[in-house]
């Protein structure tokens, strides 16, 4: 089994843009009313426009996004993840840091959208 999550978003385009900056991954679809982003050959987030396709269970655009859900990535290359967000002045909630619980270091971030981002890596010595 392999996660394949979607979210619901005003403008596909735009947050492909920044998807694929700060994860560093590819466009698979593309378009205005959906979007699959893929990441060494594996899609690992989809995108779908709010009012595109009338889907029953999509959510309302009117209702704050993301609540209780946090968009989670672990990446080896973390350092790089985080020098991608800085290129582009993501929203930074928490800056890069170890998580002792987790073992690993994180970055959390807002999207365009408003949804939390977490970037996950291995322990390194930038920053720490």
């Amino acid at each position: 089994m392999q996660a394949q999550p979607l979210i619901a978003v005003s403008d596909v385009e735009a947050s492909s843009r920044w998807y694929q900056t700060v994860l560093g991954c590819k466009s698979g679809h593309g378009g205005p009313d959906y979007e699959q982003l893929m990441f060494e050959g594996h899609m690992i987030l989809q995108l779908h426009r709010w009012d595109a396709h009338h889907h029953a269970h999509l959510g309302k655009p009117d209702q704050p996004v993301g609540n209780g859900a946090l968009l989670w990535f672990w990446t080896d290359d973390f350092d790089d993840a985080v020098d991608r967000a800085a290129s582009i002045e993501a929203t930074v909630l928490e800056e890069p840091h170890e998580n002792r619980n987790a073992q690993h270091r994180e970055i959390w971030l807002r999207d365009p959208e408003g949804y939390v981002v977490v970037i996950a890596g291995p322990y390194g010595d930038v920053g720490m």
